[in-house]
């Protein structure tokens, strides 16, 4: 799931320093980390892999704001 998610974030234009997932010490959970969300997401590799897929726009439309992991769990919720 973790090289799924990455897979993904490259098709929408994040290099790997803005924007990737990496496995946890934590067991179990998996990072969304990177330059453009402002602080780490952890969760299970299911929920991260669902957040790159519906919630994390593509390169070039996020703007200049990071991403917010508060904000991507409400998005996620609803």
């Amino acid at each position: 799931m973790i090289d799924r998610a990455n897979e993904l974030l490259r098709e929408k234009g994040y290099s790997e320093a803005h924007l990737a997932v990496f496995a946890s010490p934590l067991p179990g959970k998996a990072l969304l980390k990177g330059t453009r969300i402002a602080s780490p997401l952890a969760d299970s590799p299911e929920v991260v892999l669902r957040v790159v897929e519906e919630l994390v726009p593509p390169a070039a439309e996020l703007g200049s704001l990071p991403l917010r992991p508060a904000e991507l769990r409400e998005r996620l919720a609803r």
